[in-house]
């Protein structure tokens, strides 16, 4: 027996919310109504929307040793993620974010920063960390470390989730490696130069032998490309607040769902349900829900579906 479910290596971020009545408009100024100080982060909020559904997970990255360092450790200890192989950096910050949060949509302005000295290395990455795991996930950032860990685990048969949002150098070596492509809606058509997200999306896939290549659609929910047969998933509709960590989030329900053995269109509408429930509470992990609460929202015929993709369907 697996000792985990999903390990997960890559980023985690403390974010300073702040809530505006509206987004001001270019070299504007308004006021703002919260300021809120929240822990996020793309693999850590993944990981720990796997720990809310059951899953026995483990985060393999690195914190600052500073405030921001100690709320993201706080929040990863109280889901009960396996954190052995966590660095605390000394006198380095954590990585950070200010996002702008627009409370007559719940839309989201991204501004942050991380640390060099945050970078993980390829040989603190070691074979025992991933050998232990069901599935690995991953995302882009500090990419020859994301390459070995990718590699260890196509070595012993681990399939290897990745969440890419954009152009890393070097990101070429660790798609070979890559089970499940799940990337922003920018990132196939930047990658390819090709303008057609379909023709772009089974560009990558075929190109690098990827076996289910998707697309998060925001509001519109996710598009994949898996045994040559796109699928869509419309999005869910809810009552938006904040759509912070939704992508996040997304990535959580979709390990989930390879995990369980799913089948691709449950998967994304598995994973569209958790997304849309965390966009209803503020904050990266706000609203990350359970699995019956998941399972409820997909049981719902409300959905935003978006004509021209589903006609290419």
């Amino acid at each position: 027996m697996s000792q985990f479910d999903v390990v997960g290596i890559g980023l985690n971020a403390t974010d300073t919310l702040i809530i505006v009545p509206h987004f001001p408009s270019y070299a504007g100024k308004g006021p703002f109504t919260q300021e809120i100080l929240s822990p996020g982060g793309q693999v850590a909020s993944a990981m720990v929307t796997c720990a809310k559904l059951g899953l026995r997970t483990k985060y393999i990255g690195t914190v600052g040793d500073d405030e921001r360092g100690r709320i993201q450790l706080e929040s990863l200890q109280g889901s009960g993620i396996d954190l052995t192989h966590v660095q605390q950096r000394k006198g380095c910050p954590n990585q950070s974010a200010y996002i702008v949060i627009d409370q007559s949509t719940g839309e989201r302005t991204v501004f942050w920063q991380r640390p060099d000295c945050l970078r993980l290395d390829p040989s603190e990455i070691e074979d025992s960390m991933i050998t232990g795991a069901r599935l690995l996930h991953i995302d882009g950032h500090d990419t020859p470390a994301m390459e070995k860990a990718a590699r260890i685990a196509r070595q012993h048969g681990i399939p290897v989730t990745v969440d890419v949002d954009t152009i890393y150098q070097g990101f070429e070596r660790v798609l070979p490696h890559v089970d499940y492509l799940i990337s922003s809606s920018e990132f196939p058509t930047q990658w390819t130069h090709e303008t057609d997200p379909f023709k772009a999306l089974a560009k990558i896939q075929d190109e690098f032998g990827i076996r289910c290549a998707a697309m998060t659609l925001g509001a519109h929910g996710a598009l994949a490309r898996i045994d040559g047969k796109f699928h869509y998933s419309p999005a869910f509709v809810v009552n938006c607040v904040d759509t912070t960590g939704a992508g996040d989030v997304f990535h959580g329900g979709f390990c989930y769902g390879v995990l369980a053995g799913w089948e691709i269109g449950r998967i994304l509408d598995f994973s569209n349900a958790m997304a849309a429930l965390n966009c209803t509470a503020i904050g990266a992990r706000g609203g990350i829900a359970s699995l019956d609460k998941g399972m409820a929202l997909m049981a719902r015929a409300d959905r935003r579906v978006r004509d021209d993709i589903q006609r290419r369907i």
